[in-house]
């Protein structure tokens, strides 16, 4: 396999972590922040708005994952690298929501 196989799985971990926040909330009918909103990032968007950007989210995914290289379940290296990009946006995103919606994040105190 090659190490671009790897990068691309790692963001497509990122992207498909991404896309649960903003396509549940836009479900459910709840704002959520996204790139969108004013402030970037900060305010909210609409719930429609939500389940388009969590749609875009999970279509990039896809595409990282299913279409670069070979994707393998059986191979270690493949979720590996999956399983990393996962958890590093989960982590981003549990420290970075988690001001605006009450969460707390150790680091923050």
């Amino acid at each position: 396999m090659q190490w671009t196989h790897c990068v691309s799985y790692l963001f497509g971990g990122a992207f498909l972590t991404n896309a649960i926040p903003h396509y549940v909330s836009g479900v459910m009918g709840r704002s959520f922040q996204t790139p969108f909103a004013k402030p970037r990032g900060q305010g909210h968007s609409s719930s429609l708005v939500n389940v388009l950007w969590g749609f875009l989210n999970l279509a990039v995914g896809y595409l990282l994952v299913a279409r670069v290289g070979d994707f393998d379940l059986r191979s270690t290296a493949d979720i590996l690298a999956l399983g990393l990009g996962a958890l590093v946006m989960a982590m981003a995103s549990a420290r970075m929501f988690g001001r605006f919606n009450g969460g707390n994040f150790p680091a923050d105190g």
